[in-house]
This record gives C-alpha cells, sequence and structure tokens, in this order.
C-alpha cells in the first residue's frame, strides 16, 4: 500500500471534518424546524374497569397505631413481647420488638401475622385445621400457633397483626386482638 504524503492527509482529513460538520448542521436544522413531538397521552382508567382491582391498605401511621396498642396492651399485663403488623399481601409494614422480649419473638410475631391474613383467620382457628391438613405446616413463611389476627375490612383481609413472646398463644392472641381493636377507633 502506497504512503499518502502529509498534504494528501491534511486535505482528506479537512473534507472529512467538513462532511461531519454539514451532516451535523443538517441534522440540527431539520430538528429545529420540525414541530415537537406531541407529549405522550396519559392513560385514563375508569375505576369500573374489569381489569382492575382495589384494595384496601394500611398506612403506616396506622401500623403503627396498632402495634402500639398491642405493646401497649402487654405491657399493662408485664409481657414481653414483640409485635409485626403485614399488609394484604404479607409484606411487613412495622415491627416493634418490645423490652425484654426474646430474640425469636419478632420473626415469630412476623410468622404469625403473615398466617392470619393468609387466610383471612386467627392463628388459633388455624392450629385446630391442621388436625385435617396437617401439610399445612409446612407453607414457608407460616407459624401455627396462637397469636396472629387478621385485620378485616368488610369481611376482607386488608392486614395481618402476629404477636409472639407471651407464656401462650392465647395471650398473644389477645393482645393482637388488642392491636386489631385500636384500629376501630
Amino acid at each position: 500500500m502506497k504512503k499518502l504524503s502529509l498534504r494528501t492527509r491534511v486535505v482528506t482529513g479537512a473534507v472529512v471534518v467538513a462532511a461531519l460538520g454539514a451532516g451535523t448542521f443538517g441534522a440540527m436544522s431539520a430538528s429545529a424546524s420540525s414541530p415537537a413531538a406531541a407529549p405522550a397521552a396519559a392513560v385514563k382508567t375508569d375505576t369500573s374497569n374489569r381489569n382492575l382491582q382495589q384494595t384496601t391498605h394500611l398506612t403506616v401511621a396506622a401500623a403503627t397505631k396498632a402495634a402500639q396498642a398491642t405493646l401497649d396492651a402487654a405491657k399493662k399485663e408485664n409481657q414481653r413481647i414483640s409485635v409485626a403488623v403485614v399488609d394484604r399481601n404479607g409484606n411487613t409494614i412495622v415491627t416493634l420488638r418490645g423490652d425484654g422480649a426474646g430474640p425469636q419473638s419478632p420473626e415469630s410475631a412476623v410468622k404469625k401475622a403473615y398466617t392470619a391474613v393468609s387466610w383471612n383467620a386467627p392463628t388459633s382457628e388455624l392450629v385446630k385445621r391442621l388436625e385435617q391438613a396437617p401439610n399445612l405446616k409446612d407453607i414457608p413463611g407460616t407459624l401455627f400457633l396462637g397469636g396472629g389476627a387478621p385485620v378485616q375490612v368488610k369481611g376482607a383481609p386488608a392486614a395481618g397483626i402476629g404477636v409472639a413472646g407471651a407464656p401462650s398463644g392465647d395471650l398473644d392472641e389477645k393482645f393482637a386482638q388488642a392491636g386489631v381493636a385500636a384500629l376501630a377507633r
């Protein structure tokens, strides 16, 4: 291949730069003269659309109110508990570990709350169902012990409150019910 002279390389480079500059200027001129693209239309939905479903969820403030009422009810009886509030989908909204509650209690409280909201029933009732369906206890994330209570809106589950740490599931569930009751006030 023949080596190009310095003059040829400079001239070739200048032509390339001029061509690129002209192309850029032309593209800028073309876009400046064309009208701006119309903004994308907002998608409007009708709440009566059969493809949509409305659900009720607790706010963080409401979940915290319920959890604190639960801790207060336990404290009146000198019980050291943890409480968890989960949303309709089983996602934890708030967990409070009471002073002196055992290290296992926060996780147990979450599982009880998840179990209560999943079946829309207090966990003490669900324990009875294990006699007919013992494999229920094998479902991941669940805990079939007393201490979980569903929060219902028009009969449908909106959240679950789980309590762990008291000496019995009956007490745990009593405190969870105090949290549910606080939401009604």
